[in-house]
């Protein structure tokens, strides 16, 4: 029998902030590797046009509104995840948002910090305890296996200066899936997160625009190119595929080198 170990047919993936930047190059990835797609966004407008790109790659697809930083809209949106698309393969947590504007660390005020930590931390916590707790009970039922991953961020093992809010969620994403590898390993399902670097998406086009920015820091990354969404396809089918079946609690640092040099 042919070795076709990144053949994704007749699994499910859900991808929160899907809808655009990594999230959709992951979704789109999975997508053509033969997976059913569910992405989960806030923006309407940006799940339908998502929608309808994901449709032109022929499995099927779904787009849900869904805040993660809300416990009942998770616990929602999942529910109708599974009534549509009938289980989850691969939950990839990968919604967030930045800090906004550089503010020192001693001008943070309680709003700054909890608006980052709802979204990014509680989100991921939200969306992983529903996955985890579907897969489980698959494996329970004779139906091992499943896929938890998470989009960290370089800031969580490099110091992000005025970013303090960003970086603890990034760190502690990148806890949990240790944790969340070790405890569900015994149902077959892996966890892993995903470090990207300087990654051009609307969430950092403000940065990327600055010339001098840009100045900074794209002499330190080797690739000499800010990231891109379709650099993030391939580990996403990896990670959703048996080719990863025993890769579990690792970081995966996609940064075209920046980290080293």
């Amino acid at each position: 029998m042919a070795f076709h170990p990144f053949d994704l047919t007749g699994k499910v993936a859900l991808v929160t902030g899907g809808n655009g930047g990594i999230g959709l190059g992951m979704a789109e990835a999975m997508a053509q590797a033969g997976a059913d797609v569910t992405i989960w966004g806030t923006n309407a407008a940006k799940n339908a046009a998502a929608l309808e790109k994901l449709k032109t790659h022929g499995t099927r697809v779904q787009a849900l509104t869904c805040d993660v930083g809300d416990e009942a809209a998770v616990e929602a949106a999942f529910a109708e995840t599974l009534r549509v698309m009938g289980r989850v393969d691969g939950c990839f947590a990968n919604a967030g948002i930045s800090s906004g504007k550089a503010t020192p660390f001693t001008e943070f005020t309680a709003e700054d910090w909890h608006r980052v930590l709802r979204v990014n931390l509680d989100g991921a916590f939200y969306t992983f305890r529903a996955a985890a707790r579907h897969m489980k009970a698959r494996a329970e039922a004779g139906d091992k296996g499943g896929a938890l991953v998470g989009t960290a961020s370089l800031a969580a093992i490099e110091g992000a200066a005025r970013n303090e809010h960003y970086a603890a969620t990034k760190g502690g994403l990148v806890s949990m899936i240790k944790a969340l590898a070790v405890e569900h390993a015994r149902y077959g399902v892996t966890a892993n997160a995903i470090l990207p670097g300087w990654i051009e998406t609307d969430m950092t086009a403000k940065s990327v625009a600055n010339p001098k920015f840009a100045g900074n820091v794209l002499p330190r990354v080797p690739m000499r190119r800010w990231g891109t969404p379709e650099d993030f396809g391939g580990i996403a089918v990896y990670l959703m595929s048996s080719a990863s079946r025993f890769h579990t609690g690792d970081s995966f640092l996609i940064d075209g080198g920046y980290a080293l040099f």
